[in-house]
Parts: structure tokens; C-alpha cells; sequence
């Protein structure tokens, strides 16, 4: 009985270390068999096409009139009058306000008072060049007949050159004092200021009886500011990477916040040379330069200061090969040594790296990696200049799909485009 037990146990232990061995067995067989299996990876598809391809700059800024002209005085004073407010309509020569001209008027009179007093010392002077003059005149026919003296003559002489330097000098003062007269009615005149354009006072920074500085020797008081409003331009930022692609005359759509459902459209009529930098020694640096774009649509009411954005188009393709700017992605790949001495070389320091562009198209079920060189781009679409001739199906999607999980070779499955509802409408 014992032996009959002991046949039975070792038979169950057979069993039972039999099965774990089997079961062993199949589990390597299974990582075998799923590592050896290659992954099917999900892709999008879209085919390449010849398209139109604009290349944009977009940049921020602020809308500003074409035309503006600062209002300074050039003589200090109390405001007496101001006949305009902000928002009115002036026309060119309208008086807009007047400073008070009391210290300028005496000014005047006491110049025109010294006037007088210079004519009337030039008055003295002609008549006594006129009487020493005739003198001697008078001596040099006595001299010439010998009736008087050389000593006589010479006086004479003297006298009258003596008197005609004194008449130049009445002269020279007189014309002095005219001058002075004109400058002291210049000065007066600038005591009533006029508009220099037709437009609107887009700014007033004073009231009446203020007191304002004039510009002769500091920056002066600015008092108001007068713009055209009819002829408007947004003035924006553009980064240093992108200036340089930017023309004269080139279209532009500029979009105000305020009218949102508006584009108004514009050219480029000027570049800036000078940089403007922002952040200056921290990472958040940025180099700006300032490009102006005159509005061609002057039916609306823009305001001076509103914020805008605006897309610059550089650029048009007609008819270029292209593919959505999301098909390309770019790889580093090694130099390989070609000779014994560039072994040596890359073997003492690393090798050179070079990034190439690259595109995956599908062939057969595969992905294959294609080299492309690439040119102007829009927001959706890159012109490709080689590369690729049209009809090739490129990879579109995913992100991840491209940028990391396909190579060449790679087993791929096509799955429809998502679209959303705005996609839709």
C-alpha cells in the first residue's frame, strides 16, 4: 500500500512540473513571437498638390495718423484764449489760441521808438555830410587853381571822409533798429497760434490762464496736438528675423481689435533703420525694427492709439509643389568618414552633424523617408523647391507620428483626417 501511494505522488508531481514546463515554454514562445512582430503605426495622409503659397509676416502695433503735427509755442506766456477743444475740426491758419501779449507789445513799441531816434540821427548826419561835402568840394577847385594850401585841402578831405563814416553808421543803426522791429513783430505775431494743417485736435494738454514755456531755448510746452485723420497707417513691430524680407509697397491685411470683423487693407511705405530693443540683457530680449503701413480704406472711424495686427504678405508662389507644413520634420544625421585621414580626424573629435529636412511618403504600406529642401511657407502650406514632383502621398499627421515614432520602412495604417465643426461649416 505504501509503494501504490508513492507511484501516485511522484505521477502528480510529474504532471504538475510537466505543465509549469509547458506553460514556461509557450510564455517564451509568445515574447518571441511579439517581439519579433513589427508595430503597425496610425498615420494621416494627404496628397502632394502644386498650390499658391503667400509668405506672411505678422507683427503688432498701434494705428496712428499719417500726418500730425505737435503744437509747441516759441514765446512764454499766459494762456488769454484757447477757441478750440479736443475733437474739433480745424482748418489750416484757424487760430486755435491765443498768449498774452503785453511784454511783447512794449517790446515792440520801445524798438519802433528806438527807430525813430536812428532816422532821426541819420537825418542829422546826411545834412552835415551834405554841407561838408559841398565845403569840400569847394577847396579842391581852390586848390586846383592854386589859391590854397595843401594843409587846407587835406583837412577838408578828413572832414568829409570823417562825416560819410559817420552817415554809414546812422545807416548801419537805422538798419539795426529795422531789423528789431521785424523780430519784435515776429515775436509778437507767435503770441497767436494757428493751425499748420487741415485735420482735428486729436490732443489738448492745456486750459486757459495756464502758463506755457516757449521753444527758443528749451523743448517747450507741448500744447495740443493737430492730426489728419483722414489719412491713417498702422506703425508696427516687426522682428530682426523677418525685416529683412519685407519690401516697400508690399500688401498688407492690418486687423484692428476694436473693429474685429473688419480687414482693412495697406502697403508698406516705410522700413525703419534703427532698432528698437526690448529686454535688454535678460532672455526675454527681443530686437524690433518699426514698419509703417499706409490704410487705403478711409471709411471708418479709426482712432489715433488702437491696438492692430498685421500680415504682411513678402511674397507670392503661383503653382509650386507644397506640402502641409506639418509633414516636415528634420533629422540629424552623421557624416561617414570617407577616407583613412577623415577617420583619423573624426576619431579625435565629433562628427559633423547636419540636419536635414525630411518628409515621410507612403509606398506599398511603408513609410519612406524622403529628403527635401524647402522655400517660402504660409500658415498651412511649404513650397517644396526639391525633393518631390506631386502625386506623392505624404504623411500629415500625427504630430508624434512624425516627429518620433516613424523611420523608413515603417509599417504604417491610414486613418481619415479629423475634422472639426468649423472645418465642416
Amino acid at each position: 500500500m505504501a509503494n501504490g501511494n508513492n507511484k501516485k505522488n511522484s505521477k502528480k508531481k510529474i504532471y504538475v512540473f510537466g505543465g509549469l514546463g509547458v506553460l514556461v515554454l509557450g510564455l517564451i514562445l509568445l515574447v518571441i513571437i511579439q517581439g519579433s512582430k513589427e508595430e503597425i503605426i496610425t498615420v494621416q495622409t494627404e496628397k502632394v498638390e502644386k498650390r499658391n503659397i503667400t509668405q506672411n509676416v505678422t507683427a503688432t502695433g498701434k494705428i496712428q495718423p499719417e500726418f500730425s503735427v505737435i503744437i509747441t509755442p516759441e514765446v512764454t506766456g499766459e494762456v488769454m484764449a484757447l477757441t478750440v477743444k479736443e475733437g474739433d475740426d480745424v482748418k489750416k491758419g484757424q487760430v486755435l489760441l491765443r498768449i498774452k501779449a503785453d511784454t511783447y507789445l512794449a517790446q515792440k513799441e520801445r524798438v519802433e521808438a528806438n527807430l525813430q531816434s536812428a532816422r532821426a540821427s541819420l537825418s542829422i548826419q546826411k545834412a552835415q555830410l551834405d554841407k561838408i561835402t559841398g565845403d569840400y568840394n569847394r577847396v579842391k577847385d581852390l586848390h586846383a587853381k592854386r589859391l590854397s594850401s595843401d594843409a587846407e585841402i587835406e583837412a577838408s578831405r578828413s572832414l568829409y571822409l570823417t562825416s560819410v563814416a559817420s552817415f554809414e553808421s546812422a545807416q548801419a543803426v537805422v538798419q539795426q533798429a529795422q531789423a528789431s522791429l521785424r523780430e519784435a513783430n515776429e515775436q509778437l505775431n507767435k503770441t497767436v497760434i494757428t493751425s499748420p494743417i487741415n485735420g482735428t485736435i486729436t490732443k489738448l494738454n492745456i486750459e486757459v490762464g495756464e502758463r506755457v514755456l516757449g521753444s527758443g531755448f528749451t523743448q517747450g510746452t507741448d500744447i495740443m496736438t493737430v492730426a489728419d485723420l483722414s489719412q491713417m497707417e498702422a506703425i508696427v513691430d516687426v522682428d530682426e528675423n523677418d525685416v529683412t524680407i519685407i519690401s516697400v509697397g508690399d500688401t498688407t491685411r492690418i486687423k484692428v481689435d476694436a473693429f474685429r470683423d473688419r480687414v482693412f487693407n495697406g502697403i508698406v511705405t516705410q522700413i525703419g533703420n534703427s532698432a528698437k530693443s526690448a529686454g535688454f540683457g535678460t532672455q526675454e530680449q527681443v530686437t524690433n525694427f518699426e514698419v509703417r503701413v499706409r490704410l487705403l480704406d478711409t471709411d471708418i472711424n479709426l482712432r489715433p492709439g488702437m491696438s492692430c495686427n498685421g500680415t504682411i504678405e513678402t511674397e507670392t508662389k503661383k503653382d509650386v509643389v507644397a506640402v502641409p507644413i506639418q509633414s516636415v520634420t528634420a533629422r540629424t544625421d552623421v557624416e561617414a568618414p570617407k577616407t583613412e585621414e577623415e577617420q583619423l580626424i573624426t576619431s579625435a573629435k565629433k562628427r559633423e552633424r547636419r540636419i536635414q529636412e525630411i518628409v515621410f511618403i507612403i509606398v506599398d504600406g511603408k513609410a519612406k523617408a524622403a529628403n527635401i529642401e524647402t522655400g517660402i511657407s504660409d500658415d498651412t502650406y511649404v513650397e517644396v523647391i526639391s525633393g518631390l514632383s506631386g502625386g506623392e502621398e505624404v504623411v500629415s499627421g500625427t504630430y508624434r507620428a512624425i516627429s518620433r515614432e516613424l523611420k523608413d520602412g515603417s509599417l504604417v495604417t491610414k486613418e481619415e483626417k479629423k475634422t472639426n465643426q468649423a472645418e465642416k461649416k
